[in-house]
């Protein structure tokens, strides 16, 4: 029994280095544009990340944005809200921005490749370091995206992550990419190794539970309990 629902895992999955063929669901319209999940309120572009500074315009609302440019390059916008279940008042928001260049590739996947300037914002009231700015660089891999069209939304863009797991719809905001220059944006210090080989911005998975809402002075009057303080990472 375990032998014969083995086999049928291995006749679902394709040979490996097996090229997928692009149907009418990559084709429907181009992925040029921004993107934008739920009510809309993340979008790439000035109005999310500050890099000068290192620092973030809230949200209204959670949600991820991506856009992506007709010549090759790629910015993304993410803010998250992770719960506690054994402490509901620790709540953990992320903020995330990085661009840099993309790649389509033949087996249907995307490959995105940063710049080297992007960062992250961390608050948990919770951890010892409440609030900290931290570099972002990760390459990221989505192995499979499509195009459809919802009768009310217009075009919807869907990503899947590395591990297959899909990130929140998107929906066409604008076919101009509404980005950040396409370069990059500020110095970067190169992060500290550890006597253990890994470096002190620790990998942050990019998993986006979708877009939640929250009550005026909810999330952002917790957090603002330990703004004084400050420390150190994680794929729509």
């Amino acid at each position: 029994m375990i032998l014969a629902s083995l086999l049928a895992v291995v006749l679902a999955v394709p040979a490996l280095g097996q090229d997928i063929v692009y149907t009418s669901i990559h084709n429907i319209t181009n992925i040029y544009g921004t993107w934008s999940s739920g009510s809309q309120n993340v979008m790439t572009g000035p109005g999310f990340a500050q890099p000068a500074n290192e620092s973030f315009i809230y949200p209204k609302t959670t949600g991820l944005s991506y856009s992506f440019t007709s010549d090759g390059y790629y910015e993304i916008a993410r803010y998250r809200m992770n719960g506690n279940g054994s402490q509901p008042n620790c709540i953990t928001g992320v903020l995330n921005w990085c661009h840099g260049t993309y790649t389509l590739n033949p087996n249907g996947s995307i490959t995105t490749i940063p710049f080297g300037d992007g960062y992250q914002q961390i608050q948990d009231p919770c951890a010892a370091y409440s609030n900290f700015v931290q570099n972002y660089n990760d390459t990221e891999i989505y192995v499979q995206w499509g195009i459809s069209q919802d009768p009310v939304k217009g075009y919807t863009l869907q990503l899947y992550q590395y591990d297959g797991t899909p990130l929140a719809p998107q929906w066409l905001v604008s076919t101009s990419p509404n980005m950040l220059p396409t370069q990059s944006l500020r110095n970067v210090t190169p992060p500290l190794t550890t006597n253990s080989g890994l470096t002190q911005n620790a990998i942050v998975l990019n998993k986006n539970a979708g877009e939640r809402r929250w009550a005026i002075g909810s999330i952002h009057g917790i957090l603002a309990i330990a703004s004084g303080l400050g420390m150190m990472s994680l794929l729509l």
